[in-house]
């Protein structure tokens, strides 16, 4: 049941949060509403009337429970609206989000500035990322009580992580004691490495193995799937402490043994590694701290020198400082890349028109504005873009000094 009969809208002005949400009403900012107000913005406000109006956190170590909550909202309105595959995209940026803060764990997020990268990253992109795997550990069905549960039960009165893991607990019917210590009170991931040997048995086949990571408090289901000759499957084994051994048995074949195929644990990886540091050096460019930055875009190239994203937010540091020759190097290279995401080709191919452009090297601008143009990806308005400057060079704006 919705908290309150009705909600109202409220337009503030520019310099104002993008939302901010009010018991019965929603603050919008005018660079938010546009010609339509941002559907993830609005998801994200109406959760906090329950998740926040309705029953809010103690103290502000317990932020998690709201703002994640508010966060993880979107990605649920994601799944509904745009299907599962498209959550999985969110999950893993999400997640992404979450592991760009090592420390400290988030009980401990009183620690952090009031709306810092730092205080995001953790209380609502970590916290969401709790929620998901929480949904994973419960099953959907009883996750969708637990939204129910808690603000109707703590309705009017303050929530802590012990009343959120204690209704979660009795609506899954385990302790889950051990999911709260790992994600909520300790701080880092696991990195999972896969051991198996298969082995022919009279009824089919057997695949004994073990997994280890690198926590030694670690515990929480992992689920394995399993490619055989015949139909995948999946087997669900507790991995607990620093070496878990497992045996399964299969009719068919396997062929190949994957752990956690969807991604539904917040671990690291290589490729994980390598979308964190590109992460942590955005959040630094986006506040002028370049040198920072290319700290970290250069931590992603040495796990993976072929990515054309660290190579392009590497460009775009030397693009805003001027050093224009390094810029395009690393634009090149960035063409050069896996180009992942795709939309690294077309911006990059419009940057490198844009430095020629400014060096006065217009044909070769041309080129590279008809060649953002042939890739036909329209990302972030770059056909619009490419198209503007080939009717018109690229100048770029007059220094302050």
């Amino acid at each position: 049941m919705a908290p309150y009969s009705a909600i109202s809208l409220i337009e503030t002005e520019d310099g104002a949060p993008n939302g901010y949400a009010a018991p019965g009403m929603l603050f919008l900012n005018p660079r938010a509403i546009g010609s339509q107000a941002n559907p993830r913005l609005l998801v994200n406000q109406l959760a906090r009337q329950w998740w926040g109006m309705q029953t809010s956190p103690v103290t502000r170590n317990h932020l998690w429970i709201t703002n994640g909550m508010a966060r993880y909202a979107e990605l649920l309105w994601v799944e509904q609206s745009q299907g599962p595959g498209a959550l999985e995209g969110e999950v893993r940026d999400t997640y992404v989000e979450a592991m760009t803060v090592d420390n400290p764990p988030l009980i401990q997020s009183a620690r952090f500035e009031d709306y810092s990268p730092e205080y995001w990253a953790t209380t609502a992109g970590k916290g969401a990322a709790v929620y998901h795997m929480l949904r994973s550990v419960m099953g959907d069905e009883k996750f969708n009580e637990f939204l129910k549960a808690v603000p109707d039960k703590f309705a009017g009165r303050s929530v802590s992580t012990e009343n959120v893991k204690d209704v979660a607990s009795q609506l899954a019917g385990q302790d889950l004691g051990y999911f709260f210590i790992q994600w909520i009170e300790s701080s880092g991931a696991p990195e999972f490495k896969l051991e198996y040997t298969v082995y022919r048995t009279q009824k089919g086949f057997r695949i004994m193995g073990k997994i280890s990571q690198d926590l030694d408090t670690f515990r929480m289901p992992v689920t394995l799937k399993i490619e055989t000759e015949g139909n995948p499957e999946e087997k669900v084994v507790d991995v607990s402490g620093t070496s878990s051994e497992f045996l399964i048995e299969t009719f068919g074949k396997p062929k190949r043994v994957e752990i956690d195929v969807n991604n539904k644990l917040l671990r690291m990886s290589r490729t994980m590694r390598v979308s964190v540091s590109i992460r942590k050096g955005e959040m630094f460019a986006e506040i002028g701290e370049y040198g920072e930055a290319l700290k970290e875009y250069t931590k992603a190239l040495e796990v993976a020198r072929n990515s054309s994203l660290a190579h392009y937010r590497v460009g775009e540091v030397f693009f805003l400082q001027n050093n224009y020759q390094s810029a395009a190097n690393e634009f090149r290279e960035s063409l050069n890349g896996d180009l992942e995401p795709k939309w690294t080709e077309v911006w990059g191919h419009i940057n490198l028109g844009k430095i020629f452009d400014i060096t006065g090297q217009r044909e070769r601008a041309v080129n590279e504005y008809n060649l953002a143009i042939r890739t036909k990806d329209n990302t972030q308005n770059a056909q619009e873009e490419a198209a503007k400057y080939l009717k018109e060079p690229f100048k770029r704006a007059k220094p302050a000094y």
